[in-house]
């Protein structure tokens, strides 16, 4: 079931969320959105309250239906507490009932916001593209005349007053991320890192929690460092908790020690437990440079179930190519590991058959001492995008992948160098 493409607002408040599996998640509270100088206002995400009545952010990427009275989501939805951010605006909470200015046919007519309609782009993305107002005074030109009193829909393009003011700086910032909207998030990266400090740090407070830890994961430790800095404890733990588990482990040990230890604490143990385990390997062995995130599944799951797994959107492209498959519990670290399968074998294979009549068993996995050297030369030897890293007993630890080991064998300042031009 796919989530329809266009929606009103108001006929979401309370609606029932529940993850992949059917487990009830909580209920909507409201939807997020971000004003723009020079386009429709887009739909960020869903402010969903869980049990404890804690209020969680789930991003509309997560959203896979919206139909049957109810809103499935998938992925794993971070438990942090929602804070607001300057630049973004509660739909239910304070756009309805706002008083605004109204463009018809017969003329401009004051009117109160009753609800928003939104649609979903090609491009995937949510906008607000209609708002369904009640009129507040009769107006008249010429034989047209709209009552006070009366509904009615008009495109927001046509209102005026929706979005409240932003500062310059918070102007500044938008206009800039619309800009770039489309460049890749490394160079995305590069123009952020370049940025004064003041523009910096607006830009920083105008991008959301997932698209700034993916650009933190592409810029060098002291940029990383800087502008976790400036950023506020609660924040700096969502963004740290979006972030690649190896990725926010790197970032961590750039920090003075009791920072970090401030931040891990204030996570959720699920999400700090991992990272304390990578803490303790040395940065240049197997266990500093895997994730404890691949992709793990049982034996018995058919070839379907793991091509759907590794088509979710969220699953980073160097994971995708590879499925370990292990023993339950299937979460890191997992039962005894028994083999890994290389996706392009199970695009060969009938969908129905279960994985592990696949299994490539001639692959000796790393343990977590070994070197960054005998890392580099097993993904070389059996070229590979990722290998297994277990421990004493073959349990799964995690996986190193290649994008992070050429991190490690380029040099520091590879980042800062990669656009120069050098005499062949």
């Amino acid at each position: 079931m796919s989530a329809p493409s266009r929606f009103f607002v108001a006929r979401l408040a309370s609606l029932n969320v529940f993850d992949p599996i059917g487990e009830p998640v909580g209920r909507v509270r409201d939807v997020v959105v971000t004003f723009s100088p020079s386009r429709r206002p887009r739909v960020l995400g869903l402010v969903v309250e869980v049990p404890g009545r804690r209020r969680v952010f789930v991003p509309m990427t997560r959203v896979t239906s919206l139909e049957g009275g109810q809103v499935i989501t998938t992925g794993i939805v971070n438990m942090r507490r929602f804070e607001k951010r300057p630049t973004e605006t509660l739909v239910l909470a304070e756009l309805l009932e706002r008083p605004v200015t109204v463009r018809t046919d017969d003329g401009e007519t004051e009117a109160t916001v009753e609800d928003i309609g939104v649609e979903q782009a090609a491009s995937r993305s949510w906008f607000i593209t209609k708002v369904f107002v009640r009129g507040r005074r009769q107006s008249r030109r010429g034989l047209l005349v709209r009552r006070r009193g009366e509904t009615f829909t008009v495109p927001v393009e046509d209102v005026t007053g929706l979005s409240a003011t932003v500062s310059a700086a918070e102007h500044s910032a938008v206009k800039l991320l619309e800009s770039v909207e489309d460049l890749k998030v490394a160079d995305l990266a590069e123009v952020i890192a370049d940025l004064a400090p003041e523009r910096r740090d607006a830009v920083v407070a105008a991008l959301g929690d997932e698209r700034l830890a993916d650009i933190l994961q592409e810029l060098g430790p002291d940029d990383q460092a800087s502008i976790l800095g400036t950023l506020s404890e609660t924040r700096a733990t969502d963004v740290l908790e979006a972030m690649d588990p190896d990725d926010a482990a790197d970032l961590l040990a750039e920090l003075p020690p009791d920072r970090a230890e401030t931040l891990l604490q204030l996570m959720k143990p699920d999400d700090a437990e991992p990272l304390r385990r990578l803490l303790s390997y040395d940065e240049n062995t197997a266990g500093g440079l895997m994730t404890t995130e691949p992709i793990v599944l049982a034996p018995e799951d058919t070839v379907a179930e793991a091509l759907a797994v590794v088509r979710r959107e969220e699953i980073p492209a160097a994971l995708a190519a590879t499925v370990f498959v292990c023993r339950p519990p299937l979460e890191t670290p997992t039962g005894k590991y028994l083999g890994m399968i290389h996706i392009q074998r199970l695009l060969r294979e009938p969908p129905h058959e279960s994985i592990g009549r696949y299994l490539d068993k001639g692959i000796d996995p790393l343990r977590p001492e070994d070197p960054l050297g005998s890392v580099t030369r097993t993904l070389a030897i059996y070229n590979l995008i990722a290998a297994p890293v277990v421990d004493e007993t073959e349990h799964l630890l995690g996986a190193v992948t290649v994008d992070d080991v050429l991190d490690h064998i380029l040099p520091e300042d590879w980042r800062e160098e990669r656009h120069e031009v050098t005499d062949g």
